[in-house]
């Protein structure tokens, strides 16, 4: 084999590991994947498998009916968790959130899902009661009720709503965030925001359609 062919043979060579090595590259992403309770932020999608997930759960929500993982499987949801004897805070998140809601009406992929902090106060009736005081109809807009133990554990374990400090409480003691929680049709946490700030409700509309998009 003489000079040329051997330089054509290398050169043939580097240009496949290029393109093998390119097609391996990690992909930034527009919304980062959220891990670890600090919400340290990981801007690349390779490895998303082995990324942190939301548990399974099964709630009942204001009309009664089950809306668990597996209901919403394929589709984007945002999390908040209120009461509705709560005074001023659960009142300016769902005032804020009712925007998000109104800027992805009829849109099927995206629900909100609201759960109670003192679900043996917030019976169904009473969700629905606040839902229709609130001007919230439909099922895109989902208030939840259930076992306190498992709402609790959701929040503090699978969503991080009260970052680390709230990994070592339990039900005993009470849960109450400004915390709004993004997440994907994977069930992977992709961001946090707070839900009393009208502002960073704009930031999470944003990010709502570019997971749309994804």
């Amino acid at each position: 084999m003489d000079l040329q062919v051997l330089k054509t043979v290398f050169l043939f060579g580097l240009i496949v590991l290029g393109i093998s090595h390119a097609g391996c590259a990690d992909k930034k992403v527009e919304v980062p994947y959220y891990h670890t309770p600090d919400f340290s932020p990981i801007w690349y999608s390779n490895g998303k498998d082995t990324l942190h997930k939301i548990a399974g759960f099964s709630f009942v929500n204001q009309d009664g009916e089950i809306v668990s993982d597996k209901s919403l499987s394929g589709k984007i949801w945002v999390s908040n968790f209120f009461f509705t004897k709560c005074p001023k805070v659960c009142p300016a998140m769902t005032k804020n959130l009712k925007q998000v809601a109104d800027a992805f009406k009829g849109n099927s992929g995206i629900v909100i899902l609201s759960h109670s902090v003192t679900p043996e106060i917030d019976s169904v009736a009473k969700l629905r009661e606040y839902a229709g005081h609130n001007g919230i109809d439909g099922k895109q807009w989902q208030f939840l009720t259930g076992d306190k133990t498992a709402i609790y554990t959701l929040a503090r374990r699978s969503y991080f709503a009260e970052e680390e400090i709230g990994l070592n409480a339990d039900s005993t003691e009470f849960l109450h965030t400004e915390h709004v929680l993004l997440v994907d049709k994977e069930r992977h946490l992709r961001g946090i925001y707070n839900g009393t700030i009208q502002l960073e409700m704009e930031r999470l509309k944003e990010d709502v359609s570019k997971l749309l998009n994804e």
